[in-house]
């Protein structure tokens, strides 16, 4: 009995909450996408405010469920990866943080919104529809939102394989739709037709269009650009996929990433990785870690002439600054592969040789630490590996850098606590140009035990045919 619960409890670790690394941003347009989702949010204040007869108490019911209305829309245009959008956020690995901060932060408004009980008798609204039209929204968004704190326990909790996470995920549209249909017929100080009316519909509109084109246009239609599997190598834990292009190749800066769906049997979800070939290669070249179920079928699939659809590029990391000449980056774990398609890439002039501190489990048994090894052998990097028992801590920077970091850009990626203290370490020491991205499709709490789910539910023949 023990076992079983030290199986889904796991370590007190697994619960912790990791502090974000807060500094002062510089003023540039990711600026503006926060902005955008902050000012939209006390804008809808102003629709419920002066209203003859609604007390304090009915004005924040109404202005917190238009605030989960807004935010909840705000997270599906995010989830919906249209680059141009990007520079306004810096980034798609921000835009996803912001879409999770957006569907996180409408829960606890729409809670607000049923707990504080609206007293409108003599306030002078307006109705949104015809009362039993009106009950019976109000009666939809009542499930829709038991429906929203089932899909919130499931998505948060890690013990759910992703292939499974994915399809609740996808799910989240409904309580939205039930939501903005009580929203928009309900009682208000508004009417529909007026300015304030064509402010929440187009939110309500936006996200709803931007679910639909997710869920059944982007993650089920062929996206991107079409290539075909030219070489796999299976070292370790670790895949290395070449990909040749059918057709025009994709334009991408060293750092990006993109989206790969694999026309082989377990293998058409999408999903995101860093290109670690360089823009000037033939071919694409992604190293893939098998972290999960869907990566653990890389070894055991046959993916030689397998269409592969590359959607991007995305992401705006730059492991190599123009304005500065002298760059260090930092890498853990799988967060080597953006700074891989940098390796075989001139320098802007006047640069030095790019200082990289690579945190690994093992030099031996770490494929990728040969490829870097051949990088500094030809002078490319000045590599300082990070084995176990070796730990890479932000006093390491003093050892290296005695004079402070005030003229190095700083580019990270990795483990989000290494990222963070590194970070911190860097801005300490006098660096102003730090660089991070932490691409996490899917966040949560709890032991992280589907690979074991996956496992076992793999060796069910039911089981299995449903979930493929």
């Amino acid at each position: 009995m023990k076992s079983v619960f030290s199986f889904f409890l796991g370590r007190r670790s697994d619960w912790h909450l990791t502090a974000p690394w807060i500094r002062m941003p510089r003023i540039s347009l990711h600026w503006l996408g926060p902005f955008a989702i902050v000012s939209s949010v006390v804008a809808g204040w102003f629709a419920f405010t002066g209203t003859t007869g609604l007390n304090q108490a009915s004005t924040f019911s109404m202005w917190f469920g238009s605030s989960s209305i807004v935010l909840m829309a705000w997270s599906f245009i995010l989830a919906f990866r249209v680059s141009v959008l990007e520079r306004f956020w810096g980034g798609l690995d921000s835009m996803y943080r912001a879409h999770r901060w957006a569907g996180a932060l409408a829960i606890p408004a729409m809670l607000l919104h049923t707990q504080i009980e609206p007293r409108t008798k003599g306030a002078q609204l307006v109705a949104g529809a015809s009362r039993n039209v009106a009950d019976a929204a109000e009666d939809l968004a009542e499930t829709g939102e038991l429906m929203l704190y089932g899909l919130v326990g499931l998505s948060i909790l890690r013990l759910i394989p992703y292939r499974w996470w994915k399809w609740t995920h996808k799910l989240f549209g409904v309580p939205f739709a039930f939501a903005s249909w009580h929203f928009y017929t309900a009682l208000k100080p508004y009417d529909n037709a007026s300015p304030w009316g064509v402010w929440f519909a187009g939110f309500m509109l936006a996200g709803i269009i931007a679910w639909i084109g997710r869920v059944f246009i982007r993650d089920t239609v062929g996206q991107g650009s079409e290539y075909s599997v030219v070489d796999v190598e299976h070292t370790g834990t670790v895949s290395r996929i070449e990909l040749a292009p059918s057709a025009k190749p994709l334009d991408f800066e060293p750092g990006q990433f993109a989206f790969l769906r694999i026309g082989a049997d377990r293998m058409r979800e999408p999903h995101p990785f860093s290109i670690a070939s360089g823009p000037s290669a033939d071919n694409l070249v992604f190293y893939i870690r098998h972290l999960g179920d869907w990566s653990d079928n890389l070894p055991h699939t046959e993916l030689i002439s397998s269409k592969v659809r590359v959607e991007g590029p995305y992401g705006h990391f730059t492991p190599v600054s123009g304005s500065h000449t002298k760059s260090v980056w930092i890498a853990g774990g799988v967060g080597i592969t953006p700074f891989l398609a940098s390796l075989d890439e001139p320098l802007p002039g006047g640069h030095e040789t790019p200082v990289l501190l690579y945190a690994c489990k093992s030099v031996d048994a770490d494929p990728l630490v040969e490829l870097l090894q051949a990088a500094a052998s030809k002078g490319r990097i000045d590599l300082r590996l990070f084995p176990s028992g070796s730990r890479l801590t932000p006093e390491t920077l003093d050892e290296l850098f005695p004079d402070g970091m005030d003229d190095h850009h700083v580019a990270l990626c990795g483990p989000a606590g290494l990222v963070r203290d590194m970070a911190m370490a860097a801005s300490s020491r006098g660096a102003r140009s730090i660089e991070t991205e932490d691409f996490d499709m899917r966040q949560g709490f709890g032991p992280d035990r589907s690979r074991e789910i996956n496992e076992a539910v793999s060796k069910v023949p039911v089981l299995t045919r449903a979930a493929h």
